[in-house]
C-alpha cells in the first residue's frame, strides 16, 4: 500500500538502551559450541555486545526515564503532548496498554490521545505512519512516538540461536508539522500466512501461558525452549527479506519519483550484519550507504534497531544538516514497510543509558 504525506517532519529522537552490557563471546560460552565457530559467527555476523535490562524492567520504565530526560532538558515539554503512540511486543499487561501507564506514570494531560500498537521490527515505521496520519488533524500539534520492546525477558537462555543475539531498547522520537513543504513517500505491505516463522507461541489467548507451556523442550541441536519463548525460522526471515524488501523499496523510490543514486543513506532493522550485507549486494548500494553496526553494539532491539542505526551513525550531522534517507523494517507479522523522507536539523538526537 502507497502513501504519501505532507508537511510533516521528525523533530529529534532519543534512545535509550540498558547499562547492563553482554558478551556475545562470554554468553556463547554457556552452550556447548566450539569458540573457534563462536569467533567466526562473530566475525561474519556482526555480533559482539548487547544491552539487556535487568530484572523485571518494562517498556514503561525505559520510556519514562527516557521522556523525563527530555523534560528535564527542555527539548520537549508534557503540555505539548497532543498525541502518545506506544510500539511494542513486550507491554507492561495485557490490559491496559502500556501507553496508558506511561500516560499515568508522567503525569500528562488529560486532553490527548493515548494509543497502543502490537507491532515488531516494522513497528518504528507503523508508528511514524500513525503519527502522520494523527499530524492531519488541526488539533494536534506534536505527537510522540514511543519505539521499545525487552525481549530478552522472551528469549530461553538455553537457546543459543536467539539468545545472545537479541537486545532491548526504547526510542523517543517527536513529529511535529513542517513549515517547508516536504513529502514523504511510505510502502507497507503484509502477508500474515507466514505468521508462524517468528512468534511466541504461548502466553495469549489463543495459548494462555501455564505450567506445561513453561516447560524447556528440545529445539534441535541442543537448544532447549518453551513454548512461552520466542521462536525464529531464521532461514525463512533471510529469504523472506531478500525476496521481498528490494522490490518494496524499488516500488517506493519510483513512486516518489527519484533514484536510488539520490538516497543518502538506506537506515534499515538491524537482524545481523551478514544479512544487511546481503540486501545492499542484491541492491547494489554500496555498504557504506547501508549501515550494518548496530547489533555489534547493541544487538537485535526489534523495531528499534531503526532509529538505533540513525542515532548511533548520523547522531551529531542530524543536528546540523539534512539528509535523504529512506528507512526500512521487515519481520514478525510477516510485515515489511519502506519510507523516503528528509530528516535532519534535528532538536534534539542522542543516545542514553538507562541504569
Amino acid at each position: 500500500m502507497k502513501l504519501v504525506f505532507h508537511r510533516k517532519r521528525i523533530a529529534g529522537t532519543l534512545v535509550v538502551v540498558p547499562a547492563n552490557e553482554r558478551s556475545f563471546v562470554a554468553d556463547m560460552k554457556n552452550f556447548n559450541f566450539p569458540e573457534s565457530r563462536s569467533l567466526k559467527l562473530k566475525e561474519v555476523m556482526g555480533f559482539d555486545k548487547r544491552r539487556v535490562v535487568g530484572p523485571g524492567v518494562c517498556v514503561s520504565d525505559l520510556a519514562v526515564f527516557g521522556l523525563e530526560h527530555l523534560f528535564e532538558r527542555g527539548w520537549l515539554k508534557r503540555e505539548e503532548i497532543d498525541a502518545l503512540i506506544v510500539v511494542t511486543q513486550t507491554p507492561d499487561y495485557l490490559i491496559p496498554g502500556t501507553s496508558c501507564i506511561i500516560h499515568g506514570r508522567l503525569g500528562l494531560k488529560r486532553d490527548m490521545i493515548s494509543l497502543s500498537i502490537s507491532q515488531a521490527c516494522t513497528g518504528f515505521l507503523i508508528g511514524l505512519i500513525q503519527a502522520f496520519m494523527m499530524l492531519e488533524q488541526e488539533s494536534i500539534k506534536k505527537v510522540v512516538l514511543v519505539n521499545s520492546d525487552v525481549l530478552s525477558r522472551k528469549v530461553s537462555p538455553q537457546d543459543r540461536n536467539i539468545y545472545p543475539l537479541v537486545g532491548d531498547a526504547c526510542s523517543i522520537t517527536v513529529l511535529e508539522r513542517d513549515a517547508e513543504d516536504s513529502v514523504i513517500h511510505a510502502n507497507v505491505r503484509v502477508d500474515g500466512s507466514r505468521a508462524s516463522a517468528l512468534t511466541i507461541p504461548a502466553g495469549g489467548m489463543r495459548q494462555p501461558h501455564t505450567l506445561e507451556t513453561a516447560k524447556l523442550e528440545d529445539a534441535g541441536d541442543g537448544n532447549l525452549r518453551a513454548k512461552d519463548h520466542l521462536f525464529m525460522d531464521g532461514a525463512a526471515i533471510f529469504n523472506f527479506v531478500q525476496t521481498e524488501v528490494p522490490p518494496l523499496i524499488e516500488s517506493l523510490v519510483a513512486h516518489a519519483g527519484t533514484s536510488m543514486d539520490s538516497i543518502d543513506y538506506f537506515l534499515c532493522h538491524q537482524p545481523n550484519r551478514f544479512m544487511l550485507q546481503k540486501l545492499a549486494d542484491k541492491m547494489k548500494i554500496p555498504h557504506a550507504r547501508m549501515p550494518n553496526n548496530v547489533v555489534e553494539h547493541f544487538g537485535n532491539n526489534s523495531g528499534v534497531t531503526i532509529p538505533t542505526v540513525m542515532t548511533f551513525n548520523l547522531g551529531e550531522r542530524l543536528l546540523r544538516e539534512k539528509l535523504c534517507v529512506c528507512l526500512a523494517g521487515f519481520g514478525a507479522g510477516l510485515t515489511w514497510a519502506g519510507m523516503l523522507l528528509t530528516i535532519g536539523k534535528f532538536d534534539f538526537n542522542g543516545i542514553i543509558e538507562y541504569k
